[in-house]
């Protein structure tokens, strides 16, 4: 196992700027919205729950910031039955308030100590220096920037936890995987069976140990007013940086356009034979087709005409980031003993960043079983032998600041030769939500599959320019081009997912029984 041990700590402040650097798209349907509100929660009470205090903090924050500053002012906000869904969702916001009070000294304190050791070891070094000028360089450099925080910071580390490269730690991932999968069905099937339903669970959940702050609090509904709910946000605000927060600009949390009844659309598929025992080899995860495969709902690409075969290199691919905006450590990563299964915690470690957005946004490892891609096409070889597309998403449950693949979902789909639409879109949610699963993550990716050829690719979304393309394309009609180039990216190598055998997964056949 190779760590690179403790990164430095984000301030209040920090966290707090970064949480509003999110993207609002008034074109993405208000239920896509409030659905990502539930997926910020789902990912807060993990992160809470591995003691990652700084970045259950930007989740909550961001949360709250997204359902009192912006929801309310959706076109869609009055229509149907969306009063009602954001009434649930303000009161969501107040049971996470005090959770957000309680976090704050305890970020602000590690980052104080943070400082103070700093400080201590610049003392330290200057006193022993011999050159007085050299000294002071020399702390000026360790108050400053960290050994291994040359980029920006990312509040999932900085926790305290042991920092990991996954590339280096497969080993570990997945036994790590297997225990706490594991655990969280077991603990899921006792609270069924002590009669206690999904929706009662997530308000538990919610609550958490300020169970009846609600009440205490408001005593009904009529407390939960915007202007009440906006104000507190706002004090909020105001005690970590004094001022009022700024507007928001590029996203870190992604929401899919309307793809109920839409088909989905993918790239070329450039020339990769398929492999079954890859061990380690940077690949993505997106939403299976016979011509697709898809983790998150986040939009896919284009997709060309059946007859036409490309090359890997027929689009230029867009620019990375430079290499300044992605942090390296600087001294080589130490080798560590794997501990005993029974001692693995999620809280125990981090899973640093696999790869960075155009924009520099950081993008968390996703690891796929390796024998998932033929255990697809076999599902799907009798619609391929009809010539019918068929799609599966693929569900992720996060661990650690990871996310791995441990479902297979093949939705209720309406196929033809060129298309797949998913159908009955609310059953594959609810079976999402009671699973504790991922989906309408910034990782999305989608895996092409071509049987015919044995070929597969996989792509994600440029960011920018690829992601805005597409959320606020207009046109009508499934199959479109676009005048814009560099939407989408082979996103094999580098990529943020690592194939690892012996990684388990299920399959769920939503369809139903012919």
């Amino acid at each position: 196992m190779v760590g690179h041990g403790a990164i430095q700590p984000m301030s209040v402040k920090q966290i707090v700027q970064r949480a509003e650097n999110f993207e609002y798209n008034p074109l993405v349907p208000f239920r896509h919205w409030s659905r990502s509100a539930g997926t910020l929660l789902k990912e807060a009470e993990i992160y809470e729950s591995e003691g990652n205090d700084q970045q259950t903090y930007l989740l909550l924050f961001r949360h709250a910031r997204l359902i009192l500053d912006k929801l309310p002012t959706h076109p869609e906000a009055r229509l149907d039955g969306n009063p009602s869904v954001l009434q649930h969702l303000r009161k969501d916001v107040l049971r996470n308030f005090p959770k957000l009070e309680a976090l704050k000294p305890r970020i602000s304190k590690r980052h104080e100590r943070y400082r103070t050791l700093l400080k201590e070891r610049a003392q330290a070094k200057a006193a022993e220096s011999q050159s007085t000028s050299k000294s002071q360089r020399s702390s000026a450099d360790v108050t400053h920037e960290p050994s291994h925080s040359k980029g920006p910071l990312d509040p999932a580390l900085g926790n305290g936890s042991e920092a990991l490269a996954a590339g280096e730690n497969r080993d570990l991932a997945i036994q790590l995987a297997h225990k706490e999968i594991r655990r969280r069905a077991i603990a899921r099937k006792a609270t069924r069976q002590a009669g206690i339903s999904e929706e009662d669970e997530q308000e538990r959940r919610t609550a958490g140990v300020w169970a009846g702050w609600e009440d205490n609090l408001v005593g009904n509904d009529h407390g939960l007013d915007q202007d009440s709910l906006s104000k507190q946000m706002q004090d909020v605000r105001l005690q970590v940086s004094g001022a009022k927060a700024g507007t928001s600009s590029n996203a870190s949390s992604r929401v899919p356009p309307e793809n109920h009844g839409t088909a989905f659309q993918y790239p070329n598929i450039p020339h990769y034979k398929a492999q079954r025992h890859l061990e380690l080899e940077p690949l993505l995860p997106g939403a299976l087709n016979t011509s697709e495969v898809n983790h998150t709902t986040s939009p896919p690409p284009l997709r060309p005409p059946k007859d036409h075969t490309s090359h890997k290199h027929d689009r230029p691919l867009p620019p990375r980031p430079s290499k300044d905006s992605v942090p390296h450590p600087q001294h080589p990563p130490r080798p560590l003993a794997i501990p005993a299964q029974q001692d693995l915690q999620p809280a125990t470690y981090t899973f640093e960043p696999a790869a960075y957005l155009e924009n520099g946004t950081p993008l968390r490892t996703i690891w796929l079983p390796p024998d998932l891609r033929h255990r697809f096409l076999t599902i799907a070889l009798p619609n391929t032998k009809a010539n019918l597309e068929t799609c599966g998403i693929l569900c992720g449950t996060l661990i650690s600041n990871a996310l791995f693949i441990s479902k297979l979902v093949i939705p209720e789909q309406e196929s033809t030769s060129d298309t797949c639409e998913m159908l009955n879109e609310s059953d594959f949610f609810d079976y999402v939500d009671g699973q504790d699963l991922m989906v309408m993550m910034p990782e999305s990716i989608a895996i092409v599959c071509a049987p015919s050829r044995g070929d597969w690719g996989a792509f994600r979304l440029t960011d920018p320019p690829g992601m805005k393309v597409v959320l606020n394309c207009t046109q009508s009609g499934l199959f479109h081009p676009h005048s814009e180039s560099n939407i989408y990216t082979d996103a094999l190598r580098p990529g943020h997912v690592y194939e690892a055998k012996g990684l388990c997964f299920d399959v769920v056949d939503l369809r139903p029984a012919s």
